[in-house]
This record gives structure tokens, C-alpha cells and sequence, in this order.
């Protein structure tokens, strides 16, 4: 039974699933670089731990929701990183987005930890982890899903298991393609529409009506007829999440022609300083 848990990252995602693991009278202990994120959950009853390595010891799961760069100096820093905390026999469940290699490299550390790993990437916003609406793709023993689905119950509603380690990470990439051409081409369609005379409200009645209609296309066209950018998703990780997809379309020798244009659209909004608005943002590269 899982009753001791550990969650290392609390960003815009991690905050609230941290948040919601605690409507499960589970022991949480959390930690994130930043202090005011750890101080807010230790507000609603956690413990804060001085390091991931603290937030990790003596723990039936562990939770790490970090960015690539971020979740490696956590990981194998030889004084306070998480896997030199996790005890032989834990669960470390790895919900980050990040390149295959990543995932692989540390399913394999872990392995030779004798800790039990599951690769568990969530696809969702703000909205959807504050309400416990979170799609999680794992990859992995289904047994061990099968320990997990609890705690994950109280920030998920959709638990997909795609297959085998590393499964998950490829399955990601996919969502990652599609979710931002999405919203590019919600954009451009705005903005092509304005400069015909409609009103963004007008556009988005129409397209609520019929076949492209969508919870995405709804919610993020109407964030933006508000001119609301605030951060759901931020643009920055939706930029390297497509740098991943290219990376590995062009080690495969294929061709992905939208991607790549739509690419240097989200770049472009990462120079223009857009990178920490959500990415509906894209759009005000179309306008300028």
C-alpha cells in the first residue's frame, strides 16, 4: 500500500498535482528549487524537503515532474539528487516530457538501484492538474500501473498504458505534434479571418459548429478573443517539445513538412520573449 510519497517539481503542472495527491491523506513531501512553490504546499500540509534526494528517502513512490536539464541535475547530483535517496524497492514514476534518450537512460539507473520504474509523461494544463483532468501515457510493467492508479486518480482522469518503457515518451511526441499545430492553426485561421472582417467570436462560433470543433480549439480560442495569455502551457515547452519531434523525424529520415514550419513559428515567439505565456501566444507572431 502507498502511503509515503515524494514529489520533486513543482512548476505550473506539478504544483497542482502536488496540491490534489494531499486529498489523499498520502504523507507528501515535496521539493522544487523554488522556495515559495514548497513553501505554498507546505501551507496545505506537506512537508518540505531541503533537497529532491530528502523529498525521495524512505518513500513507497516517488514522483518527478521535471524539465530535461532541470530533472538531471536532480537526478545525479552526487550530494542531493533523488536517486541517490531512493530506497532499493521504491516506485519512481518519471511524468516529465523529455528526449527518449532521457527516459531510457534513467529507467536504466534505476534498474541498477533495484528501483522499480514507470514512465508516465502527463499530457494536460494548469486547468486540467488543478482539476484533476490530466491524461497520463505510461509505459512500463502493468502491474506496476496497477499500484499507482490510486494516487494518480486524484489528478488524472485519463490512465493510458501504451506499452513498454519508453513507449509513453514516443507516444508524447505524437500528442506534442498534433496539440501544437493545432493551436498554430487556430491562430493563423483568427488572424486570417480578421483580416476578412470577422470578429475572433464570430470565427469561433463557426468552428465550435462543426466538424473541427474541439475542447482545445474552444478553450484556447476563446482564451484568446479574451487576449488572456496567461501561462497554461508554456510556450517554451511546446517549443522544445517540437525541437524533440524534429530531432527525431530527421534521425529517421522522415519528413514532416508542417511541423518543421510551424517550428520556427513557436521559435520565433520564443525570441520575441514569449516563452513563459501560455502557448496560445503563437498567435501574436502572426499579428505583428
Amino acid at each position: 500500500m502507498i502511503k509515503e510519497v515524494g514529489f520533486v517539481g513543482l512548476g505550473t503542472v506539478g504544483k497542482h498535482m502536488a496540491i490534489n495527491l494531499l486529498k489523499g491523506n498520502y504523507n507528501l513531501t515535496v521539493f522544487d528549487n523554488n522556495a515559495d512553490a514548497v513553501s505554498e504546499l507546505e501551507k496545505r500540509g506537506a512537508k518540505g524537503a531541503a533537497s529532491a534526494m530528502e523529498a525521495a528517502k524512505g518513500k513507497d513512490l516517488v514522483i518527478v515532474i521535471l524539465s530535461e536539464k532541470e530533472e538531471w541535475e536532480a537526478a545525479l547530483s552526487a550530494e542531493t539528487g533523488f536517486l541517490k535517496g531512493i530506497d532499493p524497492g521504491t516506485i519512481l514514476v518519471d511524468m516529465g516530457t523529455h528526449s527518449l534518450e532521457t527516459t531510457m537512460e534513467l529507467a536504466e539507473e534505476a534498474a541498477s538501484r533495484r528501483v522499480m520504474f514507470l514512465e508516465a509523461p502527463v499530457w494536460g494544463t494548469k486547468e486540467h492538474a488543478a482539476n484533476g483532468l490530466l491524461t497520463i501515457l505510461t509505459g512500463g510493467d502493468p502491474t506496476l500501473l496497477g499500484r499507482c492508479r490510486e494516487p494518480f486518480s486524484f489528478f488524472a482522469l485519463n490512465v493510458i498504458h501504451v506499452g513498454e518503457i519508453g513507449a509513453a515518451t514516443r507516444m508524447k511526441f505524437v500528442v506534442n505534434l498534433v496539440q501544437a499545430q493545432l493551436v498554430e492553426g487556430l491562430a493563423e485561421g483568427l488572424v486570417f479571418g480578421e483580416k476578412l472582417g470577422f470578429s475572433a467570436d464570430r470565427i469561433l462560433e463557426v468552428l465550435d459548429s462543426g466538424g473541427v470543433a474541439s475542447p482545445l480549439l474552444h478553450s484556447k480560442g476563446r482564451s484568446i478573443a479574451r487576449g488572456d495569455f496567461s501561462r497554461n502551457l508554456a510556450l517554451k515547452y511546446v517549443f522544445e517539445g517540437l525541437q524533440i519531434v524534429k530531432d527525431v523525424a530527421d534521425k529517421a529520415n522522415l519528413e514532416l513538412p508542417a511541423n518543421d514550419a510551424v517550428l520556427k513559428v513557436y521559435e520565433q515567439a520564443v525570441k520575441d520573449g514569449r516563452g513563459e505565456e501560455d502557448f496560445s501566444a503563437v498567435i501574436k507572431v502572426l499579428r505583428r
